[in-house]
């Protein structure tokens, strides 16, 4: 039976949004357009009620629309990885959890101003983050959420962060565009996501999401989507504030904005039906546009290390004085194509 509490709403002028205490979740989503048309962006992952749910770890039990990931990341070892990376890579530290204990419990609902929702979230005590706090604003006059993330901390430390919107997809391959802001650079990810469905070639560079390099040689373009075939992939773009996502099947585009002064680079997640054991069952299609300061998503000790990243220019990790209170804006908008 779900809790009482477990989830709240709010409607204004432009649309509807539910948040859900667990890992504070956002979505459903659904904004309503000048056309008087309601589009639903952020993606809901389909096993929330199946029973495998109770088994997951706690990010993937309800796992829906956007969140805030601190630290973001989870440590791997892959005997794919280059060298430069795979002397990083390991197990994960005492108490590490899939990006971050926001991730996976649920937050308290705190006392709100008009028009918004407040969530917050203690850490354990022996964290060196104190506490997590996170507000959702409607924007009275238009289609579009204003949200914050306030991170506390108890004492000096480094971590990487990230955002977590993942998108909902049309279900004909290829019939949405993404669209980014400038970035400096692309670069694929430094090893294998999903063994059974590679796709992208290993640790290398790329101009343009149209021209991403390829495990079988050649290129692929990136930018249209779903993808037409079975793959779980990252790209990650350095340099960038800003992403867009043109569902020309059904007519609408979103866009988000952030702050490149703590999130310098966007990550994408390609998941597209690649990943075939429980609860994903070759059934997941989303796409994950995540402002990170991280790279690609690996553990916060890689973070934190002399990666090939950070060492070519890119923050990986931020660093936090004892008692600091962090604050960080970000934007969610929608609009008819």
């Amino acid at each position: 039976m779900t809790a009482p509490d477990a989830y709240r709403g709010l409607g204004w002028q432009h649309g509807t949004l539910t948040v859900q205490r667990h890992a504070a979740m956002l979505a459903p989503l659904t904004f309503i357009l000048a056309d008087g048309r309601q589009v639903s962006p952020m993606h809901i992952a389909p096993w929330a009620e199946e029973p495998v749910a109770a088994t997951l770890p706690g990010i993937l039990q309800r796992l829906r629309g956007e969140w805030p990931c601190v630290p973001f990341g989870y440590a791997i070892s892959d005997p794919t990885a280059p060298a430069d990376w795979a002397r990083l890579n390991g197990s994960p530290e005492p108490g590490e959890e899939i990006h971050g204990h926001s991730s996976n419990h649920s937050w308290t609902w705190d006392t709100p101003e008009a028009g918004q929702l407040a969530l917050s979230l203690d850490y354990p005590a022996d964290s060196p983050v104190a506490r997590v706090r996170r507000t959702i604003t409607p924007d009275p006059n238009g289609a579009a959420v204003d949200l914050t993330l306030t991170i506390e901390t108890r004492v000096a430390c480094r971590l990487p962060l990230g955002l977590h919107p993942t998108f909902r997809l049309p279900v004909k391959a290829q019939t949405a565009r993404v669209e980014p802001g400038a970035f400096a650079e692309g670069r694929t990810f430094p090893g294998t996501v999903e063994p059974s469905a590679p796709l992208f070639a290993i640790d290398q560079p790329f101009p343009s999401l149209d021209v991403v390099p390829l495990r079988s040689g050649g290129s692929f373009d990136a930018s249209r989507v779903p993808l037409p075939l079975e793959t779980e992939e990252l790209l990650q773009l350095n340099d960038i504030d800003t992403v867009a996502l043109a569902n020309v099947a059904e007519g609408y585009r979103v866009r988000l904005r952030w702050n490149k002064a703590h999130f310098p680079s966007l990550l994408l997640w390609y998941s597209n039906r690649g990943r075939k054991a429980e609860p994903w069952n070759g059934r997941h299609t989303a796409l994950g546009m995540e402002p990170i300061c991280s790279p690609f998503g690996l553990g916060p000790a890689s973070a934190r290390g002399d990666n090939p990243m950070s060492r070519a220019g890119t923050p990986t990790a931020r660093d936090f004085r004892a008692g600091e209170t962090f604050v960080t804006r970000y934007r969610i908008e929608v609009e008819a194509l």
